[in-house]
């Protein structure tokens, strides 16, 4: 038997009821589905019998990859794929219309996910997106302004993405346990964007300056992004005394078109 490897966050999910309640969040019949890190095939079986178009499987595990080949040889449905899902070009394997499946190891998750809003493409091939994250990591990527879980994450993610709080998930629910809740998450990517940013890689960036020093005050941080402040109006009267934390998300969206145009 191949052994959950913890240097690859892998907590098997064993519970059938919540395996259905995964699967049953959206319609997958006759529909294109790509599942990151099936692990042994938990969610993989259940997709199945829900009659997808085209199963496409990225598992990173050399021992899994093979069991799921053994698995699955003889359906014409699957393409199995041992790649390293960070590393791999996913924006140009997806189909049109593409329903993605996760649950994904808590050390990578936030990094799977900023890869999924960061496609060139937009918007993306994929219609529907269903991931399984760490409790705490879920509530960040939801966390609204004013509440102690906003941050960078949530401002990048929410740009590009319709997210919805589908349910928690017990530990006992995965083996090996883990010491954690996890949350179910469905992301569906939204056609009309609130900004004209040219590049979503610099709202990762100006996010990312500004959350760095999320203690100090903001006029810190936009010293560092732009050389000359001549005009303040262009800030939309925005008051630089503040925090982090305390800039709603459009003036995030502004800063980063200003940049952009600088």
């Amino acid at each position: 038997m191949n052994f959950p490897k913890k240097s690859l966050g892998q907590n098997f999910l064993l519970d059938n009821n919540i395996i259905k309640k995964i699967i049953s969040l959206t319609n997958i019949c006759d529909k294109n589905v790509l599942e990151i890190g099936p692990g042994r095939g938990a969610l993989t079986n259940e997709i199945l019998k829900n009659k997808p178009k085209t199963l496409t499987l990225i598992e990173k595990d050399y021992f899994l990859f093979k069991e799921l080949i053994q698995k699955y040889q003889k359906n014409k449905k699957v393409n199995i794929l041992n790649k390293d899902i960070l590393k791999f070009d996913i924006e140009k394997k997806i189909k049109k219309d593409s329903i993605i499946f996760g649950n994904l190891p808590y050390n990578i998750s936030s990094q799977i996910l900023v890869k999924m809003i960061k496609f060139k493409s937009w918007p993306p091939n994929y219609s529907d997106v269903i991931f399984m994250f760490q409790q705490e990591m879920a509530d960040r990527i939801i966390g609204k302004f004013n509440t102690s879980k906003y941050g960078r994450l949530s401002i990048l993610s929410n740009y590009r993405l319709k997210i919805i709080k589908k349910f928690n998930v017990s530990p006992n629910c995965f083996f090996p346990k883990p010491k954690v809740i996890s949350t179910v998450l469905f992301f569906k990517p939204k056609n009309n964007q609130p900004n004209d940013i040219k590049d979503i890689n610099n709202l990762e960036k100006i996010t990312n300056i500004f959350f760095s020093n999320k203690r100090k005050m903001i006029n810190k941080s936009i010293k560092k992004i732009f050389n000359k402040i001549d005009d303040k109006k262009i800030f939309n009267n925005l008051n630089l005394e503040l925090r982090p934390s305390e800039v709603k998300p459009e003036k995030y969206y502004e800063i980063t078109e200003l940049f952009e145009r600088s």
